[in-house]
């Protein structure tokens, strides 16, 4: 006895998007290192090298670009992002 094929149902994406978060490109991001890396797999290890940091509750100031926010979406539970005033 044949069986149907199994049917896929495509996963409508929704961008959530946070409004007090200025768009990817504009201006300068200031990351802090609120986790440990202790115990973290190594990909998660060597993008948190990869961002600039060298030790636990160290602040990095990069600039915003798109593949910087990819990165900081993988360790999002290890850092804290805050938009970089004008004036500072």
């Amino acid at each position: 006895m044949a069986r149907n094929p199994p049917t896929r149902k495509r996963r409508i994406r929704v961008r959530w998007r946070d409004p007090g978060k200025q768009p990817a490109g504009k201006g300068e991001i200031r990351l802090r290192q609120i986790r440990s890396a202790i115990g973290q797999p190594p990909p998660l290890r060597r993008t948190l090298e990869a961002l600039g940091f060298k030790h636990h509750q160290d602040v990095v100031v990069k600039k915003d670009h798109p593949a910087l926010r990819g990165m900081i979406y993988l360790v999002r539970h290890l850092v804290e992002v805050t938009p970089v005033k004008d004036g500072k």
